[in-house]
């Protein structure tokens, strides 16, 4: 499985973006899928993730009711709309996918995925 993210770019405080991830190699309706951010010095942390069985969608704190991920089989592609975009939000952000079914708590843990597109670059200015 091949992910390639794009969407990324320059964007002022307040200001949205939409992320895309396009999958080949497998069939996206099997993907958990998930998007992950690093900035630079800090460590790659999770940004939200949706659930095969029932597309349920889980989001770190830091992003909960700015960001909104999406998916759309027929595509083999999953988005994540960030809006009202902090400086903080600024990262590499990656898409990551796993065919594996964790449980709810284990959505958001790196170690989950198996798979990850190269990185988009998401800058915030101020």
């Amino acid at each position: 499985v091949q992910l390639q993210a794009s969407g990324g770019g320059l964007v002022q405080a307040g200001g949205s973006l939409r992320l895309s991830c396009t999958a080949s190699g497998g069939t996206s309706s099997r993907y958990l899928m998930a998007w992950f951010r690093q900035a630079p010095g800090k460590e790659r942390e999770a940004v939200s993730a949706m659930r095969t069985q029932d597309r349920r969608i889980k989001y770190a704190s830091s992003v909960q009711g700015r960001f909104t991920m999406s998916r759309d089989n027929s595509k083999n592609s999953w988005y994540l709309q960030m809006t009202n975009l902090k400086t903080e939000d600024t990262a590499v952000y990656f898409c990551a996918a796993t065919y594996s079914s964790p449980i709810w708590s284990s959505l958001l843990v790196k170690d989950t995925y198996s798979y990850w597109g190269q990185g988009t670059q998401v800058t915030v200015s101020s």
